[in-house]
């Protein structure tokens, strides 16, 4: 029984390593090895790139506007690197969209001027596509010209607001406010409000903080400021935030109280607008300074018979509303200093006939710079209009 046994196990055995020898014939002949090559074999790599890079204007274009015009986009591909440099070989700065999809200059280009686009692109297969394009922008054959407040390298107070004023009527809005930029050294945010076609003012949310360092940089002659009509004006104007004073005329007191740097230095007694000459209400700056200037009643509305007024030298002029308010000195009313009201609108403050530095007016004047803060409250005039000087701080920060 033994062998028979053996004999058994021999032979299924054998019958199993046929079965084996069966099972992997098919895979192991000639034909199953090309099917296999055949399935796992690598594709042929692309040799041509798949991006395609589109640049606005087209090599050799002229007469291209500095605004809008240049443009980068890829297709079939993401941009990695786009280079646009003037004549001069400065490199002009812009933006990279996210999806890598597109490319814009971050400012108006310069007009009359040449410039150069380098352009790459990769695609999946991190093949590279370059695209190079030259062009010159157009000559402006109409500018109208510009004009602000400022005084470069100026010290101003908390109150000030930038003014910029055209010649004729703005009808891009927009593209003057691309081309007007500021930089503060403490981060502050201006934002420009219109008043009318021709004035735009800039101003923070708040007053300034003292000792804020300001750039304002101006690229107006590459902004259309109307079709065919560019501005006049490049360069940069500087100024500094210099210490808070705010003062608050109480018509119902006659008293007016003089905050600076958060402390109260003086209360000054003052004359305001008599009945029918109420001074405006609200918050105004300091706009101009003269020692000496003449005030007349010509041009003035509402003027009756017997108020008619023409002085010539009125000392420590502190001008508040293009309208004619000032804060000045005042010799002819003294009498009315603290108790009644008895000028066309101004704030009067105690002085001699000439000026004195030595009177209320004088002191006055010679502790104020443009820019400080002159609030009036409780007059029965009316509130004054944020367009008459500088007085935008009476216009809500949600509707500037």
């Amino acid at each position: 029984m033994g062998s028979v046994r053996r004999g058994l196990t021999a032979g299924l055995l054998g019958g199993a390593l046929v079965l084996a020898a069966a099972a992997c014939g098919p895979s192991g002949s000639p034909g199953g090895a090309a099917s296999a090559a055949g399935t796992t074999a690598a594709r042929p790599r692309p040799t041509v790139p798949a991006a395609v890079v589109t640049v606005e204007p087209k090599n050799g274009a002229t007469d291209v506007k500095p605004s809008g015009a240049l443009k980068v986009t890829a297709t079939g591909g993401k941009l990695t690197s786009v280079k646009v440099t003037g004549e001069d070989g400065r490199e002009v700065p812009g933006t990279l969209a996210a999806d890598g999809l597109g490319w814009t200059p971050a400012a108006a280009l310069a007009v009359s001027a040449q410039y150069r686009v380098t352009a790459r692109a990769t695609d999946p297969n991190g093949l590279v596509t370059t695209a190079e394009s030259a062009f010159s922008t157009l000559t402006p054959a109409r500018r109208t010209g510009s004009y602000s407040n400022l005084d470069d390298g100026q010290t101003y107070g908390v109150g000030m607001i930038v003014s910029l004023r055209f010649r004729k009527a703005v009808q891009n809005r927009a593209e003057v406010e691309r081309a007007v930029v500021f930089e503060t050294s403490d981060g502050t945010a201006v934002k420009p409000h219109w008043f009318g076609d021709d004035r735009v003012d800039f101003r923070p949310a708040e007053y300034w903080k003292p000792g804020t360092k300001v750039t304002v940089k101006y690229r107006l002659k590459s902004a259309e400021l109307a079709p065919g009509v560019y501005g006049d004006k490049d360069g940069e104007e500087h100024f500094t935030v210099g210490r808070s004073r705010v003062s608050t005329a109480d018509v119902a007191t006659h008293r007016m109280t003089v905050v600076e740097n958060g402390q109260t230095v003086d209360t000054v007694k003052f004359t305001a607008g008599k009945a029918g000459f109420d001074s405006f209400n609200g918050t105004m700056v300091i706009e101009e300074m003269a020692r000496k200037t003449r005030m007349s009643s010509n041009g003035v509305s509402g003027i009756r018979a017997g108020d008619e007024y023409d002085l010539d030298d009125v000392p420590h002029a502190m001008r508040l509303t293009d309208t004619g308010t000032y804060v000045h000195g005042n010799s002819w009313a003294i009498g009315s200093m603290g108790r009644s009201n008895a000028s066309h609108g101004c704030i009067g403050i105690a002085d001699t006939r000439y000026g004195s530095d030595g009177t209320d007016a004088g002191r006055f004047y010679n502790a104020s710079m443009i820019g400080d803060v002159v609030t009036v409250v409780n007059s029965d005039g009316p509130r004054v209009s944020g367009e008459n000087g500088l007085s935008g701080w009476n216009v809500p920060w949600t509707a500037w």
